[in-house]
């Protein structure tokens, strides 16, 4: 009995190291820059197969009303795009995320500034693992940017997948 009591203990704690999110000072540093913020937005929703995403350093990142919305096409060709709050894109990427193994990582960007507001074409690559040669998807986010004066925030995230019919544009290429 010892010895079961023993390995769920180890279990236990096994999944707790395994699940370990940033610390406050690392959450902090996120939102300091733009670079830290775009940096932690790719960090926080990567990992292996079987790893939990950081979806504590994730919600610090964005506002509470931020809108996160994916483009594609229907079966009919005909463009669509899907509207979420920051609870819906951790509730409907999850589980995919964790079972497939998911490394989003920038490839190129682009910024505008006005003020308080910032405007990013940021291209990306996704992997299923870190350690792939090759990405099997690429995109561009088109993300907006506030600092409330204290810190930035991601207000909005809108992306599209490249496709044959949808090619990344040379400008955002990164080459």
């Amino acid at each position: 009995m010892k010895k079961l009591y023993v390995l769920l203990l180890l279990l236990l704690f096994g999944a707790q190291l395994a699940t370990a999110q940033v610390s406050e000072e690392q959450r902090q540093r996120d939102v300091e820059n733009i670079d830290n913020l775009i940096e932690a937005l790719y960090a926080s929703i990567s990992g292996e197969q079987g790893e939990p995403r950081d979806w504590e350093r994730f919600r610090n990142l964005v506002i509470p009303e931020a809108r996160l919305i994916p483009t594609g096409s229907d079966g009919q060709g005909k463009n669509t795009y899907n509207v979420m709050t920051p609870e819906e894109f951790i509730e409907n990427t999850d589980p995919y995320f964790v079972e497939n193994g998911f490394y989003e990582y920038e490839i190129h960007r682009e910024e505008h500034h006005y003020g308080r507001v910032v405007h990013i074409m940021s291209t990306y690559g996704s992997k299923r693992s870190k350690s792939d040669a090759e990405p099997f998807n690429k995109g561009i986010n088109s993300i907006q940017l506030f600092n409330d004066g204290e810190r930035w925030w991601v207000v909005t995230i809108y992306w599209a997948h490249e496709s044959e019919s949808n090619p990344i544009p040379e400008k955002y290429s990164g080459q």
